[in-house]
């Protein structure tokens, strides 16, 4: 296959062998991206945004990720809007499309996958994968330790609690737990009254 045949099929979740000897080279300037973002300080809030800002594809204002952090491209496919918060050892297999929307909160743990193989054994021993976008609505919180599959949706506002595997979309504005993921309720007035149980929400 032709260098640019496998980017085409990379974006379109199409089948494709990753072994072009040109491929490993560009994904390398982003790992050493990467490697110089994670051995930096935690002081160095300046140069991390550079770094970032030269990583992914897009990245919004007021974003903070945690290190260690790592991705498969380094952030390349990524697209983060503002106020994104992700905690400690987020993984992301961005091979193919990741969009983050604003003010999402993830979890320390957690993976997002866009990468996939076939069932076919014949097929997986040529390293064959296809990739499956991820999109991720604004405003929501992803609970420590969970993975999201590859194509997956989840909707504005909805909080995935911890330990989740989200193998199917989630719609907005509900509470979505579970191995796999299931939606448990939707977020309601008592949830602008509580903040944990019974207890009251006292700042505004």
């Amino acid at each position: 296959m032709q260098l640019q045949e496998i980017y085409d099929r990379m974006a379109s979740e199409r089948l494709y062998t990753p072994d072009h000897p040109d491929l490993i080279p560009q994904q390398m300037e982003y790992l050493d991206l990467l490697f110089e973002f994670n051995n930096l300080p935690p002081s160095k809030l300046k140069e991390k945004e550079n770094l970032l800002r030269q990583m992914f594809r897009h990245i919004g204002t007021d974003c903070y990720i945690e290190t260690p952090f790592r991705a498969n491209w380094g952030g390349k496919n990524v697209s983060l809007g503002n106020r994104v918060y992700a905690n400690f050892n987020l993984v992301l297999v961005d091979d193919g499309a990741i969009e983050i929307g604003d003010c999402v909160m993830i979890g320390p743990n957690v993976t997002i996958c866009t990468a996939a193989h076939p069932i076919s054994p014949d097929l997986r021993k040529k390293q064959a994968q296809y990739n499956l976008a991820v999109k991720i609505e604004s405003n929501v919180w992803i609970g420590a330790n969970c993975v999201v599959l590859p194509g997956v949706v989840i909707g504005e506002n909805s909080v995935i609690g911890a330990g989740s595997i989200v193998t199917k979309d989630i719609p907005p504005n509900v509470v979505a737990f579970g191995s796999p993921c299931k939606v448990i309720r939707p977020i309601t007035e008592e949830d602008e009254k509580f903040y944990h149980k019974n207890r009251l929400i006292d700042i505004k």
